[in-house]
């Protein structure tokens, strides 16, 4: 038997994030593609010893991030999408948005409902790692 194993399961982490991520974000660490499953906890934080009062236990600049699933998510473009067409995180601000601007936004998902040409309408989206 393999002694090396450290998660059994991978899929639900604690990873670094933006301060300030909230949960129910995208969020994007590395090439791992994610949904933050709790709040990045600055806000909740005490004196100098940075102890976490917010019941995550995540330390400051980390939130429990899922790496898979499909979740219901704004997509901030005016564009439609149908089921199965991709989707793409924009780094710089962690929001989705259906064009990868020539392989600038990585790919985050795809599609698993129909998007119509409302910029910020939620979509299922199931995340692709």
């Amino acid at each position: 038997m393999a002694r090396n194993e450290v998660y059994k399961d991978a899929d639900y982490l604690s990873l670094p994030v933006p301060v300030g991520t909230a949960s129910g974000a995208p969020v994007r660490v590395g090439g791992l593609n994610g949904v933050a499953q709790t709040a990045e906890p600055t806000a909740f934080l005490t004196g100098k010893n940075y102890e976490v009062e917010d019941a995550s236990s995540n330390r400051p600049g980390f939130a429990s991030i899922a790496l898979k699933g499909a979740w219901r998510i704004p997509v901030a473009t005016a564009t439609t999408l149908v089921v199965g067409d991709p989707v793409y995180i924009v780094l710089a601000s962690n929001t989705l948005t259906t064009t990868s601007a020539t392989g600038v936004n990585p790919l985050f998902g795809h599609a698993l409902s129909a998007k119509p040409a409302t910029a910020g309408a939620l979509v299922i989206v199931r995340i692709t790692n």
